[in-house]
């Protein structure tokens, strides 16, 4: 079911530094990730949007060649097919992320 409690959901290792809890539906897929420091991700891109706010911590985005820091209760849209990454800093950043259809 996908009522969560953020405060207290446990996530899972997603891959090495980064946990997460995923809920999967037909169109969306909601995503709390926790990236743990000094991680990065040099770019990507897929045919779905996405978006999503900064519940803890702190992380810099790219989307095309716009660049930010992004604290907590901020937010981020990522349009379909726009190359996007990001880096963490010193300290872990917990996101709450949903995009379309995978």
């Amino acid at each position: 079911m996908g009522i969560w409690n953020l405060a207290t959901l446990q996530l899972e290792e997603f891959r090495p530094g980064i946990m997460s809890k995923a809920e999967i539906g037909e169109n969306l897929t909601m995503v709390c990730i926790e990236i743990g420091p000094g991680k990065e991700d040099t770019g990507h891109e897929h045919p779905f949007d996405q978006c999503g706010v900064v519940l803890t911590g702190q992380i810099e985005m790219f989307i095309g060649n716009e660049r930010n820091t992004l604290n907590s209760n901020e937010s981020y849209f990522i349009p379909a097919g726009k190359r996007h990454g990001w880096k963490t800093f010193n300290e872990p950043v917990r996101l709450l992320d949903v995009s379309g259809k995978h």
